[in-house]
């Protein structure tokens, strides 16, 4: 009798542990906007809005057991909508840049709503990041896992064909975010697809991200002219600001000299070597946590926050006001990929579906 009361309590601890729920924070656009908390084994936390399918709050532990929140966001309706607009989100339909709001498939010109002028960015300026998406929730072998579909009709900010896409989150008692994407046409079109979010390994709210040690397993990027579009190269990182094929902190090559100006900072994106298991690896000496990246995307768009203030964004989910508080690396396709023919294709095809995954994965590095 008492084995069975032990074992009937560790089944409750363990259902009670791992779990997921949904809290309905209010409507948008006649949408009920979600938010969606899943917890492993661990008790470590995942939280998900349906608004931009988006990740809001990721909580793990640093190297002395201590939980932090390391990803921006907000878990109020108003904040989640009004504040930063790519932060945590699925973007598309093409993540990144279009030169000039302006591309050509079949001998045809699509125009796309500028909003990062003169270029198109992540899908303009009703994207999939400001779209109320469907939801469903899901717990297979212990994995905790939310579904996010959106409908993208023909000629949505000007993109051809209509676009079933759904993307799924998985959080694991490994701490990971598998995050999977899945999207089809009924006409060729254009696709790009990515996650935005945000993080200070430090913590919410604790400092800036210069100190992070980051490494990128790709020993070339593309070069970008001054509205940050790709010039088409391809390039070697050696021997330039862009080399982090060996350890570098993110903060210690801002402000030099590089190309007789002083470099400002990463928005750049990295063409991955094809052989790498692990596409980049995040670490902060201060917290012990590390986050390391893998894909089967060709490109990573890094971003080290060039103007991004982590405290104002905490407090009160408006635009951030100074820089470096946190950084992005973002698995996709390359910028403005419709444009340059030399760079791996974007075009999306009725008879092949798009399918990718991204695991983001969080662990601990002691002294």
């Amino acid at each position: 009798m008492k084995s069975l009361f032990i074992l009937l309590t560790f089944l409750i601890s363990n259902i009670l542990i791992a779990q997921t729920t949904q809290k309905v924070l209010g409507k948008h656009n006649d949408k009920d906007v979600s938010l969606f908390t899943l917890k492993n084994k661990s008790g470590h936390v995942l939280k998900l809005t349906n608004y931009g399918a988006r990740i809001v709050r990721i909580d793990v532990p640093d190297k002395n057991g201590k939980i932090d929140n390391i990803t921006t966001g907000s878990e109020t309706l108003e904040t989640i909508v009004k504040g930063d607009a790519f932060g945590g989100a699925t973007v598309g339909r093409f993540a990144n840049r279009i030169a000039n709001g302006k591309f050509t498939l079949d001998g045809t010109e699509y125009s796309l709503p500028i909003n990062n002028n003169p270029n198109t960015l992540h899908g303009g300026p009703a994207g999939w990041y400001a779209q109320v998406w469907d939801s469903k929730m899901s717990t297979k072998k212990n994995k905790q896992s939310v579904t996010f579909t959106y409908l993208s009709p023909d000629m949505e900010a000007g993109f051809p064909g209509t676009v079933n896409v759904s993307v799924t989150y998985t959080w694991t008692n490994k701490n990971e975010i598998i995050i999977d994407y899945l999207a089809t046409t009924d006409k060729k079109t254009v696709f790009n697809i990515t996650n935005h979010a945000y993080f200070n390994l430090n913590g919410t709210g604790k400092g800036f991200i210069q100190d992070h040690l980051l490494t990128i397993n790709a020993s070339n990027y593309t070069p970008v002219d001054k509205t940050s579009i790709p010039t088409g190269e391809i390039k070697s990182v050696k021997n330039t600001p862009f080399d982090f094929t060996t350890p570098h902190t993110i903060g210690e090559r801002i402000g030099s000299m590089f190309e007789d100006v002083a470099f400002r900072g990463y928005d750049h994106n990295y063409v991955l070597d094809a052989n790498a298991k692990i596409a980049a690896t995040a670490y902060s000496p201060q917290s012990g946590r590390v986050m390391e990246v893998i894909t089967d995307e060709p490109g990573l768009q890094f971003y080290s926050g060039n103007s991004r203030s982590w405290n104002q964004f905490k407090e009160t989910g408006t635009m951030p006001e100074n820089s470096r508080s946190s950084f992005a690396l973002e698995t996709q396709h390359f910028p403005d990929s419709p444009n340059q023919a030399s760079f791996p294709s974007t075009v999306l095809t009725p008879n092949k579906p798009y399918k990718s995954r991204t695991v983001y994965r969080f662990s601990v590095k002691k002294d």
